[in-house]
């Protein structure tokens, strides 16, 4: 037996990644990419609102239908805020947006189930479009609060949901390094730009975070997600 085999780092990883890791794997093994049916539709509808938005004729019809503004009257932002996951930023590479839905969407479907997965990301993305209402409404003096240059800024599509998924899949799977890791890099994007999308995603880690609290209280983590088994 080696000494890696045998070392802290070793066993700590282990603690860490273990369960999560067998889950995924084990899945992936298993059914392969029919374990994520769910992921490769977001991923290939992204793509479709990518081609479509970057024509002639299509940028128009992809915000109408999903784009979000702290400026839109609330009931139409509301019934556009679910198709806002799938619309990818116009000022980062889709590429970029492809591969957090595939990572985090994939481990997440295989680890909580689909429908949780959906659940969890409408609630982190409509965490960041609430918050960004009520920081227009603090003003920008607020240590919470937005410029009102802001209100025209569109949200920020995929992102919030993929760290919100990630923080509760940490938090599942008892991988709380990691999970205070993507708290610190998000805090950390904060205060080196301080921007819309930034403070959305820390309002998305708050309102995932809440969700962990309540589901503690009501429901506790079995020893199923220990085991590198999936929930019930």
């Amino acid at each position: 037996m080696t000494a890696w085999n045998t070392s802290p780092l070793r066993r700590s990883a282990r603690r860490e990644w273990g369960p999560l890791f067998r889950t995924v794997r084990n899945a992936l093994v298993r059914d392969k990419w029919r374990a994520i049916p769910m992921t490769i539709g977001a991923v290939c509808l992204t793509s479709v609102f990518q081609i479509v938005q970057n024509t002639p004729w299509g940028f128009q019809p992809v915000q109408d239908l999903g784009s979000v503004k702290a400026a839109d009257p609330l009931w139409p932002a509301l019934l556009r805020t679910p198709l806002s996951l799938f619309v990818p930023a116009l000022d980062l590479p889709v590429w970029g947006a492809l591969a957090q839905i595939l990572l985090v969407f994939g481990i997440s479907e295989i680890c909580i189930g689909w429908w949780r997965t959906l659940l969890i990301g409408y609630v982190a993305t409509l965490a960041g479009t609430t918050y960004a209402r009520i920081g227009l409404a603090l003003g920008h003096d607020h240590p919470f609060g937005l410029p009102v240059s802001d209100r025209i800024v569109n949200d920020t599509g995929p992102s919030a949901a993929v760290v919100g998924l990630a923080i509760y899949v940490c938090w599942r799977y008892r991988a709380y390094l990691t999970g205070a890791v993507v708290i610190l890099a998000m805090i950390g994007e904060v205060l080196v730009k301080d921007n819309l999308a930034g403070k959305e995603h820390l309002a998305a880690i708050a309102a995932v975070m809440a969700v962990c609290v309540v589901r503690a209280q009501w429901h506790p983590v079995r020893s199923r997600a220990a085991l590198g088994q999936p929930p019930p």
